[in-house]
């Protein structure tokens, strides 16, 4: 873990530090990654500011989340990443901390930054030998372009760079998305539930398909949930899913799954809106319960 180490940034936020001192990294179970990636947004810009803006707002939590305290299992927040240099070398980054911490035995919790985040941590999970893995996602786009505006490591093509390397996936609320993907669906078995089954039912559980795989990496673009909750994001989708429905779904697949890791993408903080920022906090040590309350009973 001395590695890890070298990544703390004096002066930069970490998550709970209002609560809790910085324990060593080898004390904690989860591992706080703020990852300001933004190179390609299409629409809203600020996702570099959103890490940082979440762990700002989390001083404002209470270590008892409803239901227990997450944190007593250990929280540890690395510096940012270093986002300079191409796409591939900040991917490549990125999967470098996320092997460490995987072959640590550490809970990776992703804060971005775009989507093209989560490719970086799927393939760190990937170099670290980890087999028999599946990702469930949450979002308003389904982000399988092959390239996006001519760009294969766009936001819009993030989870299409996860299927090429054979993970399955299953997505949830999804609303906006081209023939392309569609095709992209079909062809590589991208299971789904969209918004338009989920939402108008209030569906607050899913049963994932029978031979999806035992271990699952769970990650949540913020525009997955409605604007009327987060407009906080570069391209909002209205019909979206609600907060309690969020968490459910969430819980409910944790509760199927053995899971290894997640992220929260693409928030862009509002200035002089910090509501949205705490809310986002709370978002993430919410599930960070769910995880504890799963795994440590």
């Amino acid at each position: 873990m001395a590695k890890l180490e070298q990544l703390v940034a004096p002066g930069y936020p970490v998550f709970l530090g209002s609560e809790l001192q910085q324990p060593e990294p080898g004390q904690a179970y989860f591992h706080v990654l703020p990852i300001p990636m933004e190179e390609s947004v299409s629409y809203g810009g600020g996702t570099a500011e959103g890490p940082a803006a979440i762990l700002k707002a989390s001083w404002q939590l209470e270590t008892w989340d409803g239901k227990s305290d997450p944190s007593s299992r250990g929280i540890y927040t690395h510096g940012p990443l270093d986002r300079s240099g191409s796409p591939e070398e900040v991917i490549e980054r990125i999967a470098a901390q996320t092997a460490a911490l995987v072959k640590a035995g550490r809970f990776p919790v992703g804060l971005g930054g775009e989507h093209t985040v989560t490719y970086g941590i799927i393939k760190g999970l990937v170099d670290a030998g980890l087999e028999n893995f599946g990702v469930v996602q949450i979002d308003a786009h389904a982000d399988l372009r092959d390239a996006y505006e001519g760009n294969p490591f766009s936001h819009g093509s993030a989870m299409k760079r996860i299927v090429d390397l054979d993970i399955p996936q299953f997505q949830l609320g999804v609303r906006a998305l081209c023939r392309e993907e569609i095709a992209t669906r079909k062809l590589f078995g991208v299971g789904h539930l969209d918004a338009d089954i989920l939402v108008p039912k209030n569906a607050t559980s899913i049963d994932l398909p029978d031979d999806f795989p035992d271990y699952i990496f769970f990650t949540v673009d913020i525009d997955g949930i409605d604007p009327s909750i987060f407009p906080s994001t570069g391209t909002p989708v209205p019909g979206g899913l609600g907060w309690y429905q969020t968490l459910s779904l969430f819980e409910s697949v944790v509760r199927q799954r053995h899971i290894i890791g997640m992220d929260i993408m693409e928030f862009s903080p509002i200035p002089g809106f910090h509501g949205y920022d705490f809310s986002a906090a709370l978002l993430v040590y919410k599930m960070m319960g769910i995880v504890e309350r799963e795994k440590f009973g």
